[in-house]
């Protein structure tokens, strides 16, 4: 057991680690909204991984991806949220506003209607981001069975244990990345037009990913 977690956890981490959608959108909240915005949008991320473990643990994913129109309805559902962000912060205003968060510099692009999302909101679009994109729920299908260390066993028991492994080393990559981000975000000050540059980034980021999961 301890064998096939410590090679989940490495598995994880190069996953973690490697250029996708989630990282990247971590990365640019935590540019444009400051460390803590970077470290609630990681939080709502990883605990939608909560639902995707229960679904794989009890047999629910395996019952959506074999339904097409199920399956369909939930990427177009999750892609059309996705464009919408896009939309919201096409809408909003490129002006980049330095604020202090504790011993760093906080960088984040004012709206016109909220210049500022609170962490909850953040969360709240971390944790939809997860749950509307099936592509997760494929990945949690084709990855987590292979670590199974017993299946014979209590595979309930065994799939929640590397749905928490999953989660914690998620959670430590994506802060780390966060507060890379924070790091980087002292100097934005010395280039006029990074504010444009964030926020043509983030749009990217939603339309791609939400491109991504339609094709």
């Amino acid at each position: 057991m301890v064998e096939t977690l410590f090679s989940f956890a490495l598995a994880t981490i190069a996953l973690a680690l490697s250029p996708g959608p989630d990282n990247i959108y971590v990365l640019t909240q935590s540019l444009t909204n400051g460390v803590k915005s970077g470290i609630a949008t990681t939080a709502g991320l990883i605990s939608g991984c909560i639902v995707h473990t229960s679904l794989l643990a009890f047999g629910v994913s395996a019952i959506i991806t074999t339904s097409e129109t199920l399956f369909f309805g939930i990427k177009l559902l999750g892609a059309f949220y996705l464009f919408y962000l896009a939309f919201k912060v096409f809408k909003s205003d490129s002006t980049i506003v330095l604020q202090k968060e504790g011993d760093t510099v906080g960088a984040f692009l004012s709206a016109e209607e909220d210049p500022k999302k609170s962490y909850w909101s953040l969360y709240k679009t971390g944790v939809i981001m997860n749950l509307v994109n099936p592509k997760v729920m494929i990945f949690f299908l084709a990855f987590f069975p292979a670590f199974i260390w017993e299946p014979e066993g209590n595979t309930v028991y065994q799939f929640y244990v590397l749905g928490i492994t999953f989660m914690v080393v998620s959670f430590m990559v994506f802060s780390s990345i966060t507060l890379l981000a924070g790091a980087i975000s002292s100097y934005i000050k010395q280039y006029s037009s990074i504010g444009l540059i964030l926020k043509w980034l983030q749009i990217i980021v939603f339309v791609g990913i939400g491109v991504f999961i339609l094709i």
